[in-house]
């Protein structure tokens, strides 16, 4: 039966409300701003970072959170760009707070710009030069028809910021760790060294796991950017595990911000992860690895070169993979509704 919406209508918008297009990068879900938000001050990413932190922290949590959006949800706002190079500027968000970088993220939001013809798509590829927090970020997307069939990505600097770390982690005893930077700094840990696997059936133990191992690394252990302030805080838990299908390398389950998991392998983390492979010479420069996520999706990630970054011996990676529109919505806010903040259930 179909209703006629408009017929003795009496309902209004009760103010013109943050349209969204929703996508998903190898199941990670990407819920990207197109219009409604208020336009964040700042000459730099991290300023205009930093301004969202500060004054319009209820609106993340209105659109990340339920009833519009949920625990695990993940999104961000397009900005214009604040150098040269760069088609536009992206801020990223969370059940948290607000990431210095996302991979499944470019790859969404490359996807939809082009998709939806807010910038021009060419085949068979399309270069997009992306300001995030993190840096300049170049995407290329590889194009069919009216279609991005994949992206992959050139990253910032990442790489191995500390090996063969231990922490004492209540209930879990002594904890062994790496920690990785491809944008974010993660701890990069066993899976089978706490009887899990990187599987959806060990959900639940891999977020109280995955906490309990950042909040007490984050607790004794100091981590300094080499340039930025801002970008010095662990993000997550890596767990690694083996791959299942014949392709696969191996499987990352990232568990990042208050508990969210990710559904992709993590752009950042397989980038944080490939530095660390080549740190213990596991993997060389043009050798691309296929890295599984909880639920089988997969990026595949290759060192293109080395590079110098502050103190570090860091390489550049690529990330590839793929990403989808699931539609398109219009977010209202009540001045009455109690709830027009957003609530989080766990």
């Amino acid at each position: 039966m179909d209703l006629n919406f408009t017929a003795g209508r009496t309902w209004k918008p009760p103010n013109p409300g943050i349209t969204v297009i929703d996508a998903h990068t190898e199941g990670e879900p990407l819920r990207v701003i197109i219009a409604g938000y208020p336009s964040p001050e700042g000459k730099t990413i991290l300023a205009r970072r930093r301004n969202l932190q500060q004054h319009y922290d209820a609106l993340r949590t209105s659109i990340m959170w339920e009833p519009r959006g949920h625990a695990d949800m993940y999104g961000c706002l397009i900005t214009p760009p604040v150098t040269a190079k760069a088609d536009f500027g992206v801020l990223f968000m969370h059940n948290e707070g607000y990431s210095t970088m996302c991979g499944h993220g470019i790859i969404a939001v490359t996807k939809v710009v082009l998709e939806t013809g807010m910038l021009p798509m060419r085949s068979p590829e399309t270069p997009i030069a992306i300001d995030t927090p993190a840096g300049l970020i170049t995407a290329f997307a590889r194009v069919s028809g009216d279609h991005v069939t994949s992206v992959r990505f050139q990253n910032v600097p990442s790489y191995a910021h500390a090996l063969n770390q231990t922490a004492k982690v209540p209930g879990l005893g002594t904890v062994h760790y790496d920690i990785g930077f491809g944008g974010a700094y993660y701890a990069y840990v066993q899976a089978t060294d706490f009887g899990l696997s990187c599987t959806s059936d060990n959900y639940t133990l891999l977020v109280q796991t995955g906490m309990a191992i950042k909040r007490a690394i984050m607790a004794n252990t100091t981590i300094v950017h080499p340039f930025e302030v801002d970008m010095g805080f662990l993000y997550g838990t890596i767990f690694v595990g083996p791959g299942q299908a014949a392709t696969a390398h191996s499987r990352n389950v990232c568990v990042f911000a208050e508990g969210e998991v990710d559904r992709s392998p993590t752009g950042t983390g397989v980038s944080g992860r490939a530095a660390l492979l080549y740190a213990r010479g596991e993997i060389g420069l043009n050798e691309p690895i296929t890295i599984e996520s909880i639920i089988g999706s997969s990026f595949t990630v290759a060192i293109k070169e080395t590079i110098t970054f502050g103190p570090h011996k860091a390489i550049v990676p690529t990330v590839e993979g793929r990403a989808y529109i699931t539609g398109q919505s219009t977010f209202y806010f009540d001045p009455a509704d109690p709830l027009k903040n957003g609530f989080v259930l766990r």
